[in-house]
């Protein structure tokens, strides 16, 4: 399975993110919540590359921090929702039919409730805290894993090709790695890629209405928030989380693009 030009660019994006982001963090000299009221929203300059924000504190040290959050959740949340969505759907259909009447209710029920609001649900819940935040974007992005892999799976199991690999003997596993798992990862891995870009808007907006991680812990969207009063004094620095933001969804999709 190849990749094209743009899913390459894609990578290449998120790579240089996450190259900055770990080396922000082991190579600068100030901590996270490390505080000068005598440097205030100074311009970027040699001691402080990206600046600093109206507390004084290191726009480097914090958007480091910030972007790495938004690589853990993002991935744990494709991991986690790709196996819990991919095993589901092709349970509902190799399970028989009450197992996918079960699966199929549970499914509509999530559905029936917008996702953002299951979220913000589950953040209000307990504000600030990384885990529940994690479950609650998971809880809601395995069901699109779910509908799309249960609807593919359900032709490959009457494939004649499927059916002639169970005649001769061959377990499921053999029959799930031979059959089905080509037939679903294209699908798979671009709902994957679609799925770490919301889950980082997802934090973002959680950030926004403060009930996502909380300070003095660094997350783009929080970032923006605290930043916004200041947008005419000192534009630069609000850019900077937006431009992060930005960048990471923009190449997220151009991850998810078709695969030659």
């Amino acid at each position: 399975m190849k990749m094209t030009l743009s899913q390459w660019l894609g990578l290449s994006i998120l790579l240089a993110l996450l190259a900055f982001s770990l080396l922000g963090v082991s190579l600068s000299p100030y901590s996270l919540s490390e505080q000068n009221l005598d440097a205030i929203m100074n311009a970027p300059s040699m001691e402080h590359w990206l600046g600093t924000d109206h507390l004084g504190r290191s726009m480097l040290t914090r958007l480091s921090y910030a972007v790495g959050l938004s690589f853990v959740l993002s991935l744990l949340c494709m991991l986690t929702s790709s196996l819990v969505g991919t095993a589901f759907g092709v349970w509902a259909v190799w399970g028989g039919k009450k197992v996918d009447t079960i699966l199929g209710v549970v499914v509509n029920i999530l559905l029936a409730l917008p996702g953002l609001v299951v979220v913000l649900l589950f953040a209000a819940i307990a504000p600030g805290s990384f885990l529940v935040l994690y479950l609650a974007i998971s809880l809601v992005q395995w069901v699109e894993y779910f509908r799309v892999v249960r609807a593919i799976t359900q032709g490959v199991i009457q494939s004649p090709a499927r059916q002639s690999s169970q005649m001769m003997g061959f377990g499921r596993w053999y029959q799930f790695k031979r059959h089905i798992w080509p037939a679903i990862s294209p699908s798979v891995f671009t709902l994957a890629a679609f799925g770490g870009a919301n889950a980082i808007l997802t934090m973002a907006s959680l950030g926004f209405v403060y009930v996502g991680i909380q300070p003095p812990l660094a997350e783009l969207g929080l970032m923006t928030v605290e930043l916004f009063p200041y947008y005419s004094d000192a534009p630069w620095l609000l850019a900077q989380p937006l431009v992060v933001i930005a960048l990471m969804v923009f190449a997220f999709h151009l991850l998810a693009g078709k695969r030659a």
